[in-house]
């Protein structure tokens, strides 16, 4: 029973290097760029390779035309891995926060409307209670945002789960309803109408977020729910700089988050763009704060936490 039980479970005998190895590999798709990540000499790392296979007795990796794939061994080994790397990297950053204070770096994401309307708020908070901590945002897709909080590259999010995550992996906070506006440049036609219906817009080019986005999602459905034609004439992107300057320059209309047209529009005084108003409204999804299950937050990952939440609870 000893000689089993050796054979099936070699933790004793793993290296933090083997399992940073194979946690690159699975990341850059061959050991040349796993080497390279890590920077190690790619004989040194077919060397740990080579290791780890003798130490399991089967193979990690297969070749294919270029780079390499990740057995059905090798790839439990690099989820293990990734979860013994995070928690190491949780403890370092846990005791280097408790050894210095209220300091450390915690990384926050953010889709556009949550990002503008809580987390201004959220850094005059977090610098009176602790103005040594430095606060990061990321602001993208909840499907970009939900795999770097998966991966660790980020502490927690403003954001929604994505239908092909399982939500079992998160702990989620409602924090609040993400509304749209639509915007244009001042002095376009539609302003001297009145309140815009669809059906005035349905011909409109339009500057939008990539299919599959939740405020693309919304948009879209308002068109069918309407019986009308989708917007055809897009330009599709994430980018809000852009949005903004092709609204300002032609007769494109662009739905923006509530916080973000007001800002837009409102916030820095009378500028080139304006807000539409319309007979219809323009809402997205709920968003939640949202962290990793299976991931304590470091202390001052969890002081972020509790100011966005409690900001979100009581927005003022």
């Amino acid at each position: 029973m000893n000689r089993e039980i050796a054979k099936i479970a070699p933790h004793s005998r793993l290296k933090l290097g083997q399992l940073r190895l194979i946690a690159a590999i699975e990341d850059g798709g061959s050991v040349s760029a796993a080497a390279e990540a890590l920077n190690v000499s790619q004989p040194a790392a077919s060397r740990l390779i080579g290791e780890l296979e003798a130490t399991f007795g089967a193979p990690l990796c297969e070749r294919l035309a270029r780079g390499v794939r990740l057995t059905p061994l090798g790839a439990a080994l690099a989820r293990h891995a990734r979860t013994v790397l995070l928690q190491l990297s949780e403890a370092e950053r846990e005791l280097a926060d408790l050894s210095e204070g209220r300091r450390g770096a915690v990384s926050v994401g953010a889709v556009s409307g949550p990002a503008f309307d809580l987390m201004p708020a959220t850094a005059l908070e977090v610098r009176e209670q602790a103005p040594e901590i430095e606060l990061s945002v990321k602001i993208d897709s909840s499907n970009v945002l939900a795999r770097d909080l998966l991966g660790g590259r980020l502490d927690m999010m403003l954001a929604r789960v994505p239908d092909d995550l399982d939500a079992g992996e998160f702990d989620a906070f409602p924090a609040g309803v993400e509304e749209a506006r639509l915007v244009l440049r001042r002095g376009h036609p539609l302003l001297a109408r009145g309140p815009a219906k669809l059906a005035d817009l349905a011909l409109c080019e339009w500057v939008t977020q990539p299919r599959g986005t939740p405020l693309r999602r919304a948009l879209e459905r308002l068109f069918v729910e309407a019986r009308l034609p989708p917007p055809r004439h897009i330009l599709a992107t994430t980018s809000l700089t852009l949005t903004m300057m092709t609204v300002a320059r032609g007769d494109a209309v662009a739905a923006l988050s509530h916080e973000v047209a007001r800002f837009a529009c409102e916030g820095l005084g009378p500028g080139a763009l304006a807000m539409l108003p319309t007979r219809f409204p323009l809402v997205v999804q709920p968003y939640s704060l949202i962290r990793a299950r299976r991931r304590p937050l470091s202390p001052a990952a969890r002081l972020v936490y509790e100011a966005i939440r409690a900001l979100a609870a009581d927005p003022r």
